[in-house]
């Protein structure tokens, strides 16, 4: 797994995985080595959750998993209690908690995943942004619900881009490119064409620039030098392996007090 190392010198046990180092074959090499860690319907039970197993055995502790059903919304769970650990039918994008032995997670191959740390409360979030969670400013909206519930100041807080789609790669139609110029003042910026109607958006910067308008330091945010779609030997890429082998394993992007 990569790990920020920012987040861990300031509590926070951290880690974004790769496909690399598990019991799954998903693509197509019938290797029976990848670490697929979510998507039930596409791998078997037994698979992920020994995949689980190995990635969680890296932390040297007994913690509990916090995920959710996601759905490119703008919800958010708040992970208070036990109760809250299960996965259930409702459907959030981002977590947020500041319970011990507990790490909060999100599950992307492409996507843009986003880890938080506030070491003065302890509290915590990890946020699911693909291009309709950055369009919906996700990680903007994970902040103030850090500062509603727990009481975090942006400034105060240390974050981490993890691996995703980069805009060398990432092409998207007029539908995106008319919501992010719509919702941002210089959405535009974002874009590099390709043809009629289409461009290579970069996600990274855009929610990066979205950490930044909501008070967080530029020098406390941590971005991973990974594309998910050029660096598919190490990481799950859906537009890629979806297309070509018709499934594709899912990454898993966790933080929690240490």
């Amino acid at each position: 797994m990569l790990v920020c190392c920012r987040l861990e010198e300031a509590g926070f046990a951290n880690g974004f995985s790769t496909r690399l180092g598990g019991v799954s074959s998903l693509n197509g090499s019938g290797s029976g080595t990848e670490l697929n860690l979510s998507g039930f319907n596409e791998d078997s039970a037994e698979n992920i959750y020994e995949n689980r197993r190995r990635f969680l055995s890296v932390f040297h502790r007994d913690l509990q998993l916090a995920t959710a059903w996601q759905a490119h919304g703008d919800q958010i769970k708040v992970v208070r209690a036990e109760d809250d650990i299960a996965e259930t039918d409702e459907k959030f994008d981002a977590l947020v908690s500041d319970l011990p032995d507990v790490l909060v997670g999100v599950k992307t191959a492409d996507c843009v995943p986003v880890l938080i740390g506030d070491p003065k409360t302890g509290a915590f979030a990890a946020v699911h942004a693909g291009w309709r969670g950055t369009a919906q400013s996700m990680v903007q909206k994970a902040i103030t619900k850090l500062g509603d519930v727990y009481g975090s100041r942006a400034e105060d807080l240390i974050c981490a881009i993890g691996p995703a789609a980069g805009c060398g790669q990432y092409e998207v139609g007029r539908d995106v490119i008319d919501q992010f110029t719509a919702n941002f003042s210089e959405g535009a910026k974002y874009f590099v064409g390709t043809r009629p109607d289409h461009a290579l958006v970069d996600l990274k910067q855009a929610n990066r620039d979205q950490l930044i308008e909501s008070g967080m330091s530029a020098a406390n945010i941590s971005t991973a030098p990974f594309c998910t779609m050029t660096r598919s030997d190490l990481f799950f890429s859906y537009r890629i392996e979806k297309k070509k082998f018709g499934r594709t394993g899912r990454l898993l992007s966790v933080i929690g007090r240490k």
